[in-house]
């Protein structure tokens, strides 16, 4: 299938991306046969949705008068609890898989099962620090706000198109239930991906296309070096590395 073809069907798309890539309580939809995969281009609008969500928290926790990290903190925390952690949990079993594994089957192996292992918590505690940190160094609550836009829509707007540039890994899973992704699902993710970086300022939303760009190839390069293709898994991972990537360039943008 292709983008939708009417506003009913967009709004459907949006809940089918809400109803997947978070934990909120939504209403039951038909979606009418679309898949996941039809749906990417709207996978910006979930993180929107959560960085919305997360901003009015951290402006209640400082308006209650909490300090700026702790209020961080319970950002954080809510995103964790918005999103059920489904993209950590894909970095985590990335890390555990590229780097335990010895074999392509072995990594698919590990990658798959529940546990976390030494490479996995470890790259889980530094992607909440360094999201930590970086939103620590980022002054106000409004400049908060854009930087939970800029890194929660625009790191979603990368999976479309990484599912469209490689193959599924697996001949089962999740990335073969989702479905194909067309190009033009992938450019319309990328674009509305793209437009939230504006919320850092025009140079420093440049800088991030670029940045995401080089990390979008270099994990296309090292997915198929490792296991031949992409799983839900390493598109969880790609969210993650391009939140952290764009809430770093957000940490000297907006200061």
């Amino acid at each position: 299938m292709s983008l939708p073809s009417s506003p009913q069907q967009a709004g459907r798309d949006i809940a089918l991306c809400l109803t997947f890539f978070t934990q909120l309580p939504l209403p039951r939809y038909d979606f009418e046969n679309r898949k996941l995969a039809d749906a990417m281009w709207a996978a910006p609008f979930a993180g929107l949705v959560v960085a919305v969500l997360a901003g009015i928290v951290y402006a209640i926790a400082v308006r209650l008068g909490l300090a700026p990290g702790t209020a961080s903190a319970l950002l954080l925390a809510v995103l964790l609890l918005a999103t059920g952690a489904l993209h950590e949990d894909g970095l985590s079993d990335v890390a555990d898989g590229f780097g335990g594994g010895h074999t392509r089957e072995r990594k698919l192996d590990i990658m798959r099962d529940s546990r976390i292992g030494a490479y996995g918590a470890a790259a889980l505690g530094l992607s909440l620090l360094i999201r930590w940190n970086a939103l620590f160094e980022i002054n106000g609550e409004w400049h908060i706000l854009l930087a939970l836009v800029a890194a929660q829509a625009g790191s979603r707007g990368l999976l479309g198109a990484f599912m469209h540039m490689l193959p599924p890994a697996r001949s089962d899973g999740l990335s073969v239930g989702a479905g194909v992704v067309s190009r033009e699902t992938a450019i319309a993710g990328a674009a509305f991906g793209a437009l939230a970086l504006l919320c850092l300022g025009f140079a420093a939303a440049i800088v991030a296309v670029m940045l995401l760009a080089v990390l979008v190839f270099a994990v296309r390069w090292l997915c198929l070096r490792q296991v031949g293709g992409q799983t839900g898994d390493t598109v969880g991972a790609l969210q993650q590395i391009g939140e952290i990537a764009i809430l770093l360039v957000a940490s000297v943008s907006l200061t």
